[in-house]
């Protein structure tokens, strides 16, 4: 019921647009066809079968165009006006006389017995051919468009990774400042302490490795990167793209920890040559952080953010 009422108050139901979508075409295509009937029986102005059945095509299609959200593609949106043509020609042609109505008009511009039809048939001879040669030549016409740019933004990392002279291989590494109370490592620390205080003076160990790295991320990183991590930083928006937006999910919630401390290092201009354009300025960090730093670093973006690494397996 409160989907009816819903689909009732104009609303876009989520889960039934092509059930809604019939309904609201078959209802306003009863609507259109009986508005005429009523013009014919009631007010005495009848409409000719094939005015109505254009006017109900045309109709259908502004309907594809602007009721129907998300927008749907032109494939699809071909297929639909389709159906719906056939559906109207079942129409005109369900009686003979409703037939005879529809193509009267036609046949009247074929034979050209009056000055009205002559002149008709006169601009559609001239005219059609020169409408489907424009739209041949505009089909086939050289594009001036640029190039699209396709651009892999997290593109396959290497097996391992050599920073400062030290080879990390990416799928067994870790954070080594992701440790719990008693200094080992822990994938659920960072859970335990999300809505800790890092600038509590009895702070875990944790919390001081994540405050650390917050100090070493407003010291290079958020010119860029923004003070919320958001990729909205003082100089984000000199940038083509601008720089990741870390409380984006599509970001580094969907990312190893060890994969973020490759592209950290490495930078821009590290990126493998999947990644053309290589279209990010972000230096390679490695030359101005340590190993440390870098992770430490790595280590707030993620409990600032809420998101956790995800895992190689």
């Amino acid at each position: 019921m409160d989907v009816l009422l819903q689909m009732l108050s104009g609303k876009l139901v989520e889960g039934y647009m092509p059930m809604q979508m019939l309904i609201e075409m078959g209802g306003l295509a009863l609507l259109f066809i009986w508005s005429f009937y009523l013009l014919d029986k009631k007010m005495g102005i009848k409409v000719n079968k094939l005015a109505q059945a254009t006017g109900l095509f045309l109709f259908s299609i502004i309907y594809f165009r602007y009721r129907i959200y998300p927008p749907i593609p032109f494939s699809v949106k071909a297929i639909y006006a389709t159906m719906t043509l056939i559906g109207i020609f079942m129409w005109v042609s369900s009686t003979e006389a409703s037939w005879q109505d529809f193509r009267k008009p036609l046949i009247a511009v074929v034979d050209a017995k009056t000055p009205t039809t002559q002149i008709i048939r006169a601009v559609s001879v001239v005219l059609l051919p020169f409408v489907v040669g424009f739209l041949s030549w505009n089909n086939m016409k050289p594009s001036i468009d640029e190039p699209i740019e396709l651009r892999t933004v997290h593109p396959a990392p290497p097996a391992s990774t050599k920073v400062h002279g030290k080879t990390f291989v990416l799928q067994t590494a870790s954070n080594p400042y992701r440790v719990d109370d008693d200094g080992k490592y822990s994938d659920v620390v960072q859970k335990k302490y999300i809505d800790g205080n890092p600038w509590d003076e009895k702070a875990p160990q944790f919390l001081q490795y994540v405050r650390e790295g917050g100090q070493i991320f407003f010291q290079n990183c958020h010119f860029c990167h923004g003070d919320n991590l958001n990729g909205r930083g003082m100089f984000a928006f000199a940038f083509n793209p601008i720089p990741a937006n870390f409380t984006d999910a599509g970001t580094i919630a969907q990312l190893q920890e060890t994969f973020v401390f490759w592209r950290v290092s490495k930078g821009g201009i590290g990126l493998p040559r999947e990644a053309f354009p290589w279209a990010s300025v972000m230096p390679p960090w490695e030359q101005h952080l340590t190993i440390d730093e870098i992770w430490k670093v790595i280590l707030f973006e993620y409990w600032h953010t809420g998101y956790y690494p995800r895992t190689w397996d």
